[in-house]
């Protein structure tokens, strides 16, 4: 697989060989991937961001970005996502919230469709 030219991988992220990172992607410093994910393109994960093997993630999706929730005040929150989802166009995924248990977690062989 491969990285291409334009995606940024910040240093400490966890991006195995075998992944496939697209065009204009970021991935943030705190960010682990599992084997085999793919990043279509223009794909941002930011935070505590762990996703496991074989996740595929479409164009205009952003995963790991702090709560859509006017209590946070940035504490340490994380997203956990499993093995073998699919995650369509445009779709967030924000960092979990204190008052919610402080993980937002996703499991496995799930299909999140576009919006």
């Amino acid at each position: 697989m491969a990285i291409h030219a334009t995606a940024i991988i910040a240093e400490g992220a966890v991006v195995p060989k075998s992944c496939d990172i697209g065009p204009y992607c970021t991935v943030g410093e705190k960010v682990r991937l599992g084997e085999r994910c793919r990043l279509v393109s223009h794909v941002v994960l930011e935070g505590d961001t762990r996703m496991g093997d074989d996740n595929v993630v479409f164009p205009f999706t952003t995963i790991g970005m702090v709560p859509q929730d006017l209590k946070f005040t940035g504490e340490s929150t994380r997203v956990e996502i499993g093995d073998r989802n699919t995650i369509r166009e445009n779709c967030t995924i924000h960092k979990g919230t204190p008052q919610g248990g402080g993980v937002t977690r996703i499991g496995n062989d799930n299909l999140l469709m576009a919006y």
